[in-house]
């Protein structure tokens, strides 16, 4: 049976997330399992006089090329995908998890191989290209979540259906804020972290990079950042979930690491040296999404929460720090997670993951909880 909520969800991908135009080329990415997702874009895609071309993923293959691959195989590889990239004008990305430990079986030096030579390759693509990313879903994400394969569904379209133009429009206070702040400072258990993001640009996300959406992100001035920081949810990086991440910065760079897997945890801050920087600070804003799902896509938007990004910084919100990671990690600052305050300039923003202040009020999730019109 055809379900109604994955054309909708095609049409908010092709018609708002990338605005195909006429003749455009659109590289729909995805799993065999997704095909229902891409028969529906794909349609789309036709309807707005596009151009669709679809390449079909195996995490299993992925892994199996990167392992084997030498230096000189992977810049041919490389080159391969620049034409590619060079024929295409914007992509749309579907994950579909069915084992999330495959990509964990990749050795250190093969990922840390291939993270150097198509570093330049995802660089472009995410900042010279339209793009969306979003994920299907799967009984292994169900099963990560908590949740049976239905209630997962039913959840996952219902967070991915916000009326992403009204909170464009919602946004525009943070944005103004942040835009005009120097300093920020975020208190919560574990948690003492200042640093400025004076002077970079803020971005308010809705819906054109992730389905699910709803976050305003900028980076830390890169030199600035002093504190301690503690992660109150799962830290998920290429198959491997940490627990109890905690982090303390100097002057900028992440000078002790620890979790559940300490030794794992600063490997992989080790791979070049601006994992050990940040190159994002974000604060979720979904309404409809309170507790962490074990998906950094979903989690990063968790309402009443911050994301702090050790690794590469986006070009439109640009700090300077290069690196072949990006990892989102989430600290929820709602009460029954520990609490917590945001300040700018040493004004009380948010307290306890609720906006404190008029400009804001509109922010907290029972003013942004509303669904996207049918088209």
């Amino acid at each position: 049976m055809r379900d109604e909520r994955l054309s909708q969800l095609a049409k908010t991908l092709v018609h708002h997330s990338i605005e195909v135009k006429i003749g455009e080329r659109v590289m729909v990415t995805g799993h065999q399992i997704a095909k229902p997702l891409i028969r529906e874009i794909i349609k789309e895609i036709y309807a707005a006089d596009g151009v669709p071309f679809v390449e079909l993923r195996d995490d299993e293959i992925d892994v199996h090329l990167a392992e084997f691959a030498t230096k000189e195989q992977a810049e041919i590889q490389k080159e391969w995908y620049a034409k590619q990239l060079e024929d295409v004008q914007s992509f749309i990305h579907i994950r579909a998890e069915e084992n999330d430990a495959t990509l964990s079986e990749l050795a250190s030096d093969a990922m840390k191989l291939y993270g150097e030579v198509f570093k330049e390759i995802d660089h472009k693509m995410v900042n010279e290209r339209k793009w969306v990313l979003l994920d299907y879903p799967t009984p292994a994400a169900a099963q990560k979540a908590k949740m049976g394969t239905l209630t997962y569904q039913d959840y996952l379209f219902e967070v991915c259906s916000l009326d992403y133009k009204q909170m464009a429009e919602k946004q525009k206070p943070l944005f103004d804020l942040m835009e005009k702040t120097d300093r920020v400072r975020i208190v919560a258990p574990g948690t003492d972290l200042s640093f400025s993001i004076l002077n970079i640009p803020t971005i308010a996300s809705h819906g054109k990079k992730n389905i699910p959406d709803g976050e305003v992100f900028t980076s830390p001035v890169r030199e600035s950042v002093n504190g301690i920081i503690s992660f109150n949810t799962p830290c998920s990086y290429r198959g491997i979930t940490f627990h109890n991440v905690k982090l303390t910065l100097e002057k900028g760079k992440i000078v002790h690491a620890e979790a559940d897997q300490t030794d794992k945890l600063n490997e992989i801050l080790n791979l070049d040296e601006g994992a050990r920087y940040i190159g994002e600070f974000a604060i979720g804003l979904n309404p409809l999404i309170n507790h962490p799902v074990g998906n950094t896509l979903f989690d990063e938007k968790i309402n009443g929460s911050i994301h702090f990004t050790p690794g590469q910084a986006y070009d439109d919100a640009d700090n300077g720090n290069r690196s072949m990671i990006h990892w989102d990690m989430v600290l929820i600052l709602r009460e029954e997670y520990g609490g917590g305050e945001l300040y700018f300039d040493d004004q009380l923003i948010q307290k306890n993951g609720v906006f404190v202040t008029d400009e804001l009020i509109d922010l907290n999730p029972e003013n942004l909880n509303q669904k996207e019109a049918v088209r």
